[in-house]
């Protein structure tokens, strides 16, 4: 089984913290469409004929399109594509978007699932992200969804803003839980070089949260989300049993992928390769079947690499037996010696067939996996 990404590069306004690829010139949406629909025909053989399970509407903002531009990309794709026979199809949305119109619309069309850029209930704090929702609009938004009968709903949240306290941050983790969301996903705010927010703390604007607050609210954001059932199964994801977003598990499961529409990148376990971040030259290489597109050569050692920096990330960890018939005797010897130091000093555990990073190891998740992954081609 393999899944589909597709890149919606709009938006009304960018956000201070985000660095994914997006525009807002609109004018480009008609042809931006039909690159989508040639790009897919023309990429129908990349998957090898796997069938596909997930299909994932991300940006950008997904939910600026409209059900003439849903339509004829999800009749392409089951016309170059199998599908499973219970995919899970994902927007991603604003939640000011989400009007009674618009969600009855999404209805009619395939999605089951929606992940909903919340990132706050506080107004002052989704000021300083320069969201275009307010918190209450949020919260009908949740709502109008449920009533609607989307029952697997995810939302964003994001924590360690400048300025917030504890309590405002429990406030948030509270709210989500008495939505009785079935997926929650929570990030530390990081100041991406480019971004509106870096170059406000570049200039002495905002003051980022110091370290102990951001591992207080980590913690705060485990406990009370472990107390009323949901699982820790990723870093920053939260789920409900059986309720994982089943489309970012299979990227951290190092199954195959393929990314439509701009800057959106593909992997077939043999190569990694990625469309160029310009829609207008995107539409244009894409309108003369010459794809602007890069591609990297997956060789031994940089799979590897990739199955840790996944793996690890994940309540699943990695499997010894699986990972030596993957990468042999060697590579799993120079795994386990990597790990000694951290399984000493309680940020990985080894149970049984299966090699984990602990929740003390999470704070530093990034800095362990740097010290597990081969550098030098030599695993010995």
């Amino acid at each position: 089984m393999a899944s589909l990404y597709i890149h919606v590069p709009f938006c009304l306004t960018r956000c201070t913290y985000c660095n994914f690829y997006s525009q807002t010139q609109l004018i480009y949406k008609e042809a931006y469409i039909k690159a989508l629909i040639r790009e897919l025909e023309v990429r129908k053989d990349y998957l090898e004929g796997e069938a596909i399970e997930t299909v994932y509407w991300g940006g950008g903002t997904p939910s600026m399109l409209q059900q003439a531009d849903f339509e004829p990309v999800f009749n392409a794709v089951n016309r170059y594509y199998t599908l499973s026979s219970s995919p899970e199809i994902t927007l991603e949305a604003n939640p000011d978007d989400m009007t009674d119109k618009y969600v009855a619309m999404l209805r009619s069309l395939p999605f089951n699932r929606i992940s909903m850029g919340v990132q706050s209930f506080h107004d002052a704090e989704l000021r300083l992200l320069n969201r275009r929702h307010t918190a209450q609009e949020a919260l009908r938004a949740i709502l109008r969804c449920q009533q609607y009968g989307f029952s697997n709903l995810s939302i964003d949240l994001i924590y360690g803003l400048a300025g917030q306290t504890l309590n405002e941050w429990e406030e948030n983790i509270d709210t989500a839980i008495r939505l009785q969301l079935p997926h929650l996903s929570a990030y530390c705010l990081t100041y991406e070089e480019g971004t509106a927010l870096h170059q406000q703390w570049q200039e002495g604007l905002i003051k980022p949260a110091d370290e102990e607050t951001v591992i207080l609210m980590f913690n705060m954001l485990i406990d009370k989300l472990e107390a009323v059932g949901y699982l820790h199964y990723e870093i920053s994801n939260f789920s409900k049993p059986e309720c994982f977003s089943r489309h970012n598990t299979a990227y951290w499961m190092d199954k195959k992928y393929i990314g439509i529409g701009p800057a959106a990148h593909s992997y077939n376990l043999h190569s990694r390769q990625w469309n160029i971040a310009s829609l207008p030259d995107y539409i244009e290489g894409i309108a003369k079947n010459i794809p602007a597109i890069e591609i990297e050569s997956i060789n031994e050692r940089t799979r590897y690499n990739e199955y840790l920096m996944t793996r690890l990330r994940t309540m699943w960890g990695i499997e010894l037996a699986a990972f030596t018939t993957s990468f042999g005797q060697e590579r799993l010897s120079f795994l386990l010696k990597q790990s000694t130091p951290f399984l000493r000093a309680g940020k990985m555990e080894k149970k049984a067939d299966q090699l984990r990073i602990t929740r003390k190891g999470m704070l530093v998740a990034d800095g362990i996996i740097r010290e597990l992954i081969d550098v030098v081609n030599n695993p010995v």
